[in-house]
């Protein structure tokens, strides 16, 4: 997964150039068949926190203090190696404007237990 973490914030709307940009790279990675669905994300002051306490469900309104980078969209890829994720990554415009973060996606949940942790430990 490519978390796209833009270093702004656009108040104005994102300039035309950037999206025409991001609009080619989605085409380029799609024609190479492994981008399998992204999209972006409105501003992080239109987002809801939400928590359980409990029986009850507290909601927060964005943005958020605690988060020191925006996440601005995401990008699910398919790759057969960390290097060609880092390739395609590169490509994105948001590299240059900020950071792609490349994060591999958990296949199976329980791969994050204690037990299998402590299964792989030397």
């Amino acid at each position: 997964m490519l978390l796209i973490r833009p270093d702004h914030e656009y108040p104005d709307g994102v300039p035309d150039e950037m999206i025409r940009r991001t609009e080619a790279w989605v085409a380029e990675v799609k024609a190479r068949g492994v981008h399998l669905t992204g999209g972006a994300l409105h501003p992080p002051a239109e987002s809801t926190g939400v928590r359980r306490q409990g029986a009850k469900v507290v909601t927060t309104d964005g943005p958020f203090a605690e988060s020191k980078e925006q996440m601005g969209g995401f990008d699910l890829i398919e790759c057969d190696t960390l290097a060609e994720a880092v390739e395609i990554a590169a490509g994105h415009p948001v590299a240059e404007a900020g950071m792609v973060e490349v994060r591999p996606m958990v296949e199976e949940l329980a791969s994050l237990g204690r037990q299998a942790v402590a299964d792989r430990a030397p």
